[in-house]
């Protein structure tokens, strides 16, 4: 799970100034290792339908992986899915989508993480780091500390999501975080190609 490091571009069609499309766009310019295709709104077949224009654009090396849906992932042939602790369990997910496919799974606590490991999960989205407004089940904030913690005891690539901007992302990539993910502070600016160069050149001084 190379692939997994640097900033992780999540989409989010409600904070987008320009749009989804354009959005991802501009991360596959900026050269993001990941797009996640999150919506929460829509219908199953509009959500397939702009997943197989996103699958159109995204290319190896970036890994296109959708959020909660293993319907629409293996619809579009997508590179895998993103599952929170209330989607299909990791397991299951594994045995329809095959060893070959990428399985994320965000995680809250040291015990969460134990069991996404034990099931097969390729990378781990910890969750929240700070406080955020992006996703309002987010759940209370755990700080860089619970970063640490799951590095020491597990192997596998850590994404930090959650209240991070250009300010803290410093610590929390010294912490642990093999990725980044800041959806509002990429989306959400006037300039998406330019947030995440820089949130990416951040990497590059480590």
């Amino acid at each position: 799970m190379k692939n997994v490091a640097g900033y992780y571009f999540i989409t989010d069609s409600t904070l987008s100034r320009k749009g989804t499309l354009y959005d991802v766009e501009q991360a596959c310019k900026a050269g993001v290792s990941v797009i996640q295709y999150r919506q929460k709104i829509g219908s199953t077949l509009d959500l397939l339908n702009e997943a197989l224009l996103l699958r159109k654009m995204i290319s190896p090396p970036v890994l296109f992986l959708v959020n909660d849906r293993v319907d629409i992932a293996s619809s579009v042939h997508a590179d895998g899915v993103h599952l929170g602790q209330d989607d299909m369990p990791c397991k299951r997910a594994r045995q329809l989508l095959g060893s070959e496919k990428i399985i994320g799974v965000t995680v809250h606590t040291v015990e969460e993480a134990e069991q996404a490991v034990n099931d097969g999960a390729d990378y781990l989205g910890v969750s929240p780091i700070f406080s955020t407004s992006t996703k309002e089940d987010a759940g209370i904030p755990a700080g860089i500390g619970l970063l640490r913690d799951i590095k020491t005891k597990f192997s596998l690539p850590l994404v930090a999501i959650g209240g991070i901007t250009l300010e803290n992302a410093g610590k929390v990539i010294s912490a642990g975080a093999d990725s980044i993910c800041a959806i509002s502070a990429v989306v959400s600016s006037s300039d998406v190609y330019g947030t995440i160069l820089a949130f990416q050149s951040l990497f590059q001084r480590e």
